[in-house]
């Protein structure tokens, strides 16, 4: 084969290649999937408690086959709904939002929110997220309806943990829980939060949408059992097996989504420790809708007793 005729030959390929690349990123973030894990944080004896996690849902009005999956999420019956925030992108899709929701808005509920529902999406390269974090960040946007998400959601009776602490009893269980606003905008106050976790409570929880190691570090010295976030997509594009190669935040790929210790190396009952689930989420930016080995998800934790320390699948 001539040199002209092998150029040519490998552009093709890079081409069709490419192509088939991005019809498969294309298929992957509408292949929504829900994950079931179990979390050991419940005392001793407790029978099991359901607890649905969604996060960064970025929801525009015309994602009806998304909203659809959403809706379908009240037949697992939770007994407590955690939102780790990013559910709007769109400046209608308040509305879309909530009816998704439907009936869990009738169940106990905690939120957090993230950039996401503070600023209109731009068009961004996906790639640019392999490079180092430059500090910028897209304030500039026109605001989206955070505030009446907020105030929606509160209505329903869900827990606003915006740089705050409360508590919430499900089902005899006496949650303790801290949020903070959104690290990624460096909006978190954790000085509003810090402090030990109420020594009353059966279970502590933690609550940030973008899991920043400074956030974390102090919910694990503060006491908490577990720390829910969001954010990271899951890598969005990772290798294949769902290895991540970024998390949009200085917590290392290898927790990009999923149960981990935190810190890493730590153990169940290990001082100054605790349980962290990161949700890879279920949109993405509306204008790059690509996901590679990684499927959009939501998450069914199931708490059980601590002496069950085996996270589930």
């Amino acid at each position: 084969m001539s040199p002209a005729r092998f150029v040519a030959a490998a552009a093709g390929a890079a081409v069709v290649g490419g192509a088939a690349l991005t019809g498969y990123g294309l298929c992957e973030a509408r292949r929504y999937t829900l994950r079931r894990v179990d979390l050991p944080v419940l005392p001793v004896g407790a029978r099991p408690l359901k607890v649905l996690h969604f996060s960064d849902l970025h929801v525009t009005p015309a994602q009806t086959r998304k909203l659809a999956w959403i809706r379908e999420l009240a037949t697992l019956a939770p007994d407590l709904v955690v939102d780790t925030g990013d559910n709007l992108a769109h400046r209608e899709a308040v509305p879309a939002v909530c009816d998704a929701l439907g009936p869990l808005l009738d169940v106990p509920g905690v939120f957090v929110h993230g950039s996401n529902d503070y600023f209109e999406p731009t068009m961004r390269n996906p790639l640019r997220y392999l490079l180092p974090d430059n500090g910028t960040r897209h304030t500039a946007s026109p605001e989206l309806p955070w505030r009446e998400l907020s105030s929606r959601f509160g209505q329903a009776g869900w827990r606003d943990l915006t740089n705050r602490r409360d508590t919430i009893t499900v089902r005899d269980v006496r949650f303790s829980f801290a949020g903070v606003d959104d690290p990624h905008l460096t909006y978190d106050r954790l000085d509003l939060v810090a402090g030990p976790a109420d020594p009353d409570a059966d279970v502590r929880l933690g609550l940030a949408h973008a899991p920043y190691l400074r956030v974390l570090d102090q919910y694990a010295a503060d006491g908490y059992d577990a720390v829910l976030a969001g954010h990271t997509h899951g890598g969005q594009v990772c290798l294949p097996g769902g290895r991540a190669l970024a998390t949009n935040c200085d917590l290392e790929p290898a927790r990009a989504r999923g149960l981990h210790r935190h810190p890493a190396d730590s153990r169940p009952g290990d001082p100054g420790s605790a349980w962290l689930h990161v949700s890879a989420g279920l949109g993405t930016n509306p204008y790059v809708r690509v996901r590679i080995a990684c499927r959009p998800e939501a998450t069914l934790l199931t708490l059980v007793p601590r002496q069950a320390q085996t996270p589930g699948s």
